[in-house]
């Protein structure tokens, strides 16, 4: 699984980098048919803005976008949402599967 850091307007430290990437290697504990992810960080007048697109194998990408004045608390509630979607998704699967 691919995983790309990029930042607008801010500089992707190595701290952040490495806690992006820690963040998003949970993510495969949900689904495990995730390709890449895409962490987009930018920095605005009031806090940061975080996006995550999630490629995932025969589906769109999932995207999140989450806003917070901590850089931190944005990335985590960003994974959250994330995460959620793909639960949504295996089970939406799983059930279409099993429904005969």
């Amino acid at each position: 699984m691919q995983i790309n850091v990029k930042g607008k307007h801010l500089e992707i430290t190595e701290a952040i980098h490495a806690y992006v990437v820690k963040k998003c290697e949970r993510l495969v504990r949900y689904f495990d048919k995730v390709q890449s992810i895409d962490c987009v960080i930018e920095k605005e007048s009031n806090g940061f803005h975080v996006e995550f697109i999630v490629d995932v194998e025969h589906h769109d990408d999932f995207i999140v976008n989450f806003r917070d004045a901590d850089l931190y608390a944005a990335i985590d509630l960003a994974i959250d949402r994330e995460a959620r979607q793909l639960v949504e998704h295996k089970a939406r699967i799983r059930d279409h599967k099993h429904n005969h």
